[in-house]
């Protein structure tokens, strides 16, 4: 037996021979409560905090290999952990500023001795459909709670069975053999880039955004080229990752001659294979470089993100840990900014405080509440400008693509600009303006590339307005397309006038393409085009 041997050196032991933690190891009976924060890699120095049933709480830091430990003694189960990354940032929730990186686990059983509880994106999930379960927004709110009334471990053993279903494949690839006996919780591990760490590597993790209160939400799970696994919903089955497709495209990420960075919304995001044929022209847009050039396009942009809150509820980290010198990062955004109206119903003051950035005048004057200036919408952009620059790579700022709207604000023809603002005694703008100006604005003011892809996207749609609803989101095959049979928007009957499916896509991929094409400060990025 393991007597009076280091953490560390334990885990590799019980690892060897499979334990999960289920037995108490050596002569001291005093239970411990010992896991690794891990995220593909240690998360060095995170502060872990354990919440019992009683509301006894214990915080201690994590060593530099994410290795923590806790004494036990008096807890009483079941015991949920939080895991913040390390820094003077400890904002788990809100998006007004930045939320630092943050996880979770739970506990529900404890013995004599030493207990296993790693925290990593895997647990995160399991406390998130616990917490949903329990009605609350996501983990953070639930660990902020300061309790564990409420959970059981038949929920949590729920929420573990739902992980595995869509990571056992993944597990197996990566070299966890037991599948039958794995927990994400309590099978000893390490932050070593191996085994179920090797899995972290290929994930990217973060929390959803609540639109009803502008808080960090569920836990939402991508593979490293940011398809979904799961964020769909709040609860439910994964899509499952192909661990051997990711590591090969982390591994082409990380010798790629040029990365391009996609910064936007739902307009280019990459979605689940449940939601198909709908997707973001970021999700097609590697397709447009010639293979030999050794491109990589990391398409980052999330659904309903706004200039603001995609930076500061971490998405645009998610990419930039990748970012090197002569890389490209387009930036898109413009249609999430505009939720500035505070007397919108339910979520006027939550879209205002999380999403909203105001728009310039039309004499070009940058527009904010005083002594809010990070709530103007130049200043947004231009912190994606400073970061690129920063990293040596050359930022482009593309206007949002259009809308199928009329000049009456309503879908149809011929389709008109309509990324702007207008005050009137029933809306609560404190400032009116046009974004899309704005960026051009912005783009002049920092001498930065420009696409105008709106004025692109306008021309292409009344170029076709016979056959529109074939680029933009409008199904009718429900048998092939399930998900659209419940919507109220997509089908060809209630068209999306925003989004777009797979021949849309494709089109508006070619379209930046044709923009980098046409601008001469831009030449040595055109050349890697088809």
């Amino acid at each position: 037996m393991v007597k009076q041997r280091n953490f560390e050196a334990w885990v590799v032991w019980a690892a060897m021979l499979g334990l999960t933690g289920c037995a108490s190891l050596g002569s001291d009976s005093r239970p411990t409560i010992n896991g690794v924060v891990a995220v593909g890699g240690p998360l060095a120095a995170a502060t872990v905090t354990a919440v019992d049933a009683r509301g006894r709480q214990i915080t201690v830091l994590a060593d530099s290999q994410g290795i923590y430990s806790i004494n036990a003694e008096g807890l009483t189960t079941p015991v949920l952990l939080s895991a913040i990354e390390a820094g003077a940032n400890t904002n788990c929730r809100y998006n007004a500023t930045l939320r630092a990186r943050c996880l979770s686990s739970v506990l529900t059983r404890m013995h004599a001795g030493r207990n296993v509880a790693n925290i990593t994106p895997l647990t995160d999930r399991i406390v998130s459909d616990v917490a949903v379960s329990l009605k609350y927004i996501g983990p953070q709110q639930l660990v902020d709670s300061g309790k564990t009334t409420g959970i059981t471990e038949e929920a949590v053993n729920v929420a573990k069975r739902t992980s595995l279903a869509g990571f056992s494949a993944a597990l197996q690839a990566a070299g966890v053999t037991d599948i039958t006996h794995f927990d994400p919780v309590s099978t000893p591990m390490q932050a070593n880039h191996q085994g179920v760490d090797a899995v972290l590597d290929v994930v990217n993790h973060n929390r959803n955004y609540d639109n009803p209160s502008s808080e960090s939400a569920y836990t939402v799970l991508t593979d490293i080229s940011f398809r979904p696994i799961i964020g769909l919903t709040g609860s439910g089955p994964y899509e499952p990752l192909d661990f051997n497709r990711a590591k090969q495209e982390l591994a082409a990420i990380k010798a790629a001659k040029v990365r391009v960075l996609v910064v936007g919304d739902s307009t280019a995001a990459t979605y689940e294979l449940g939601r198909l044929p709908r997707m973001g022209w970021g999700q097609v847009f590697e397709q447009q470089f010639r293979v030999e050039e050794g491109v990589k396009v990391l398409n980052g942009a999330r659904a309903g993100r706004s200039s603001k809150d995609f930076y500061m509820g971490g998405w645009y980290q998610q990419m930039a840990r990748f970012l090197r010198p002569g890389d490209l990062v387009l930036i898109n955004h413009g249609h999430n900014d505009q939720n500035c109206d505070a007397t919108k119903p339910q979520r006027g003051p939550a879209d205002v405080a999380g999403l909203c950035s105001y728009p310039n005048d039309v004499n070009g004057k940058l527009q904010y509440p005083v002594g809010k200036p990070e709530m103007s919408f130049q200043k947004s952009l231009e912190r994606y400008i400073e970061l690129a620059r920063a990293a040596g790579a050359t930022p482009v700022l593309l206007t949002p693509t259009t809308r199928v709207w009329n000049k009456d604000r309503k879908p149809g023809f011929p389709v008109v600009s309509q990324h702007m603002t207008r005050q009137n005694v029933t809306q609560g703008f404190a400032f009116i303006g046009d974004y899309s100006r704005t960026v051009k604005d912005t783009a002049s003011a920092n001498a930065v590339p420009l696409i105008d892809l709106e004025a692109k996207t306008i021309a292409f749609a009344n170029a076709h307005q016979e056959d529109w609803k074939d680029y933009w989101l409008a199904i009718s095959d429900f048998k092939t397309y399930p998900y659209y049979a419940t919507q109220s928007a997509g089908t060809f009957i209630s068209p999306d006038t925003t989004h777009f499916q797979q021949k849309g896509a494709e089109a508006v991929a070619a379209l930046v393409a044709q923009g980098i094409k046409e601008t001469p400060a831009l030449k040595h990025y055109a050349m890697l085009l088809r």
